[in-house]
């Protein structure tokens, strides 16, 4: 059984006051929770602090929202892994199709910080999905399919074990538009037969592979029961903790009812 995993990404939102304050509430929300990968993307400004507040905590994770591929330079404005790593963030967002979209990175880029994040041993959110006029055109599969391959393009069978896979049809983020259960699990077992061409069937079937696309309280439960879904990559409802913390429970009714 996948275990499930459930990310919130704050995007830029949330202030480091902002940040405690979210904390100690979701802390006790989910105090009594496990068997579920729980993991918080918060701005730069504040993982210094939650690190802190964390101190190691193996319930939930801190991840990034983004990072550069090079170890060190001149990058101005950018963050390297090992720097994340110092504060003890354990996982990265990689390819969000904000990044994609707004700031113009392309399947190679993702590539290069897919595996530049497994060599400093930080665990990539692999983030793919298709716009609206791709799947409008029917593309969408010739899309994931694409990304899939360009992006894990040199992965090894040992390093994609440490690979999260997060689908998030584009025109469904933010907008308050969500794939139904039956588009959401379509797409997902498309994703895992790449999967499975790419390494096997026995490796695919390991992955595990989020929803992320107007997830909330209220859908959580009916995507993550089906069957190829293994958690969510949460935006805009992750920014309140009782909902994010909802969501967390839903997953793991979910992996009990699955």
């Amino acid at each position: 059984m996948r275990k499930p995993v459930v990310a919130a990404n704050w995007k830029m939102n949330v202030t480091v006051a902002e940040a405690v304050a979210y904390y100690e509430s979701f802390r006790i929300e989910v105090e009594n929770i496990s068997g579920v990968d729980i993991i918080l993307a918060p701005a730069f400004t504040a993982i210094p602090k939650l690190s802190e507040l964390l101190g190691g905590s193996q319930k939930v994770r801190l991840a990034a929202q983004n990072f550069y591929f090079e170890r060190s330079g001149a990058f101005t404005g950018e963050i390297s892994a090992m720097m994340l790593r110092e504060l003890y963030v354990r996982y990265v967002i990689i390819g969000h199709s904000e990044r994609r979209q707004i700031f113009g990175e392309t399947d190679e880029l993702i590539n290069k910080k897919v595996k530049a994040a497994l060599a400093s041993e930080l665990k990539p959110i692999f983030c793919i999905g298709e716009t609206l006029a791709e799947r409008e055109a029917g593309k969408e599969e010739e899309v994931l399919e694409r990304q899939i391959r360009e992006g894990l393009k040199g992965v090894s069978d040992r390093d994609i074990c440490d690979v999260t896979i997060a689908y998030e049809p584009v025109w469904a983020i933010g907008t308050g538009v969500n794939a139904t259960p039956d588009q959401a699990q379509s797409a997902h077992r498309h994703v895992r037969g790449v999967l499975a061409s790419l390494y096997s069937s026995g490796m695919a079937e390991k992955l595990r592979i989020q929803y992320g696309g107007s997830v909330k309280p209220s859908n959580a439960r009916e995507l993550m029961s089906q069957p190829d879904i293994d958690g969510a990559l949460v935006g805009g409802a992750s920014l309140d903790p009782r909902n994010f913390a909802e969501i967390v429970k839903a997953a793991l009714k979910c992996r009990d009812c699955k």
